[in-house]
């Protein structure tokens, strides 16, 4: 396995710094802290560059938000500033790592995302079926709190295998250790989202070249594999499990991590996923329900809503649910625009 060194001076550099702030600033140039960063672009750049030089720089603490959508999450985000680190740290590390990476690792990378999961799940149906005409099954795991409980000293030992230059780590050391308590990464960084496909590539290579399983799809800590045998699925579910509790510290979520008929639907990234159509999933639904009755009772302003809605209404119309979103539109109050 290649090793790479000198790589810090790439990441510093002020044309990769300012190409991360443009990456950070992206979908946020109208917010106040963006506006204030931009005041000084060239100075604030030139004093980043210069703390990351001398190896003075050190992220500030996070900003922790509880974020209700209807799910309940922690979500802790860094200030501007170090979230332009983070895109300058990824905009070089992440294609050697990329690269390494199964086909169907399909969480934040370029080319790959949702909607490809959700195909080649389609692909792998027809295939492990023999074109849906016979029965067969999915493992539909997660992990365990996966976020909370990720090991940082495991994932520093994975990023060694690939990062030589210290310099390098350091700065990311720095980054992973800016959280509280021993062990966990927090939601909402973009480092988060890379390191954890970093930490469970080491998942996926022991799923396709240990357990050899052909149909496995993963999308951050949500991973489905599609088999002919329900006892084969009952096996891998178990070795996977063991895997994961002796390399890794982790374990599989007991209530959410089971064997499924294909033809009773799979949920998987939000839609219920049958042979011939895709629904989407009731949470998705009281969701988008509950930003409209805020939005029609002015709680939510205009270009918030518009934001939510746009999301929303791209994501929908991956499903089957013509006449719901129909509906739904048909209950939002054009009184509540301006």
């Amino acid at each position: 396995m290649k090793i790479y060194n000198d790589l810090y001076e790439n990441i510093i550099s002020l044309k990769n710094l300012l190409l991360a702030y443009k990456k950070a600033k992206k979908g946020k140039a109208k917010k106040d802290y963006v506006n204030k960063f931009e005041e000084n672009l060239a100075y604030n750049i030139k004093i980043l560059h210069e703390d990351l030089k001398n190896e003075s720089y050190r992220p500030k603490p996070l900003v922790t938000f509880i974020l209700r959508d209807p799910k309940t999450r922690r979500i802790s985000k860094s200030i501007f500033r170090d979230r332009i680190v983070h895109h300058a740290i990824v905009g070089i590390v992440e294609p050697f790592f990329d690269k390494t990476f199964i086909y169907d690792s399909c969480a934040n990378r370029i080319g790959k995302g949702t909607l490809f999961a959700l195909k080649r799940l389609e692909v792998f149906q027809r295939k492990v079926t023999s074109n849906l005409s016979r029965e067969s099954f999915c493992l539909k795991a997660d992990i365990k709190h996966y976020f909370q409980e990720l090991d940082r000293n495991i994932l520093l030992r994975i990023i060694r295998k690939k990062i030589g230059c210290e310099k390098t780590l350091r700065l990311i050391e720095l980054i992973i250790y800016n959280f509280e308590g021993k062990k966990g990464m927090p939601l909402g960084n973009l480092t988060s989202q890379f390191f954890a496909n970093v930490y469970l590539n080491e998942l996926d290579y022991f799923v396709k070249h240990e357990l050899k399983a052909k149909y496995y799809i993963r999308y951050v800590d949500d991973f489905v594999i599609l088999h002919s045998s329900k006892k084969q699925l009952k096996r891998w579910k178990q070795e996977i499990d063991l895997f994961l509790k002796e390399n890794l510290k982790l374990e599989l979520h007991p209530d959410k991590s089971r064997i499924i008929s294909l033809s009773k639907g799979i949920g998987f990234l939000g839609f219920r996923n049958f042979y011939h159509f895709r629904l989407l999933r009731n949470r998705n639904i009281i969701k988008i329900e509950s930003k409209i009755k805020e939005f029609n009772k002015k709680l939510i302003d205009l270009d918030k809503f518009l934001e939510i809605w746009k999301g929303w209404n791209a994501y929908s119309k991956w499903s089957n649910n013509y006449n719901l979103i129909n509906k739904l539109k048909s209950k939002i109050n054009l009184n509540s625009f301006p």
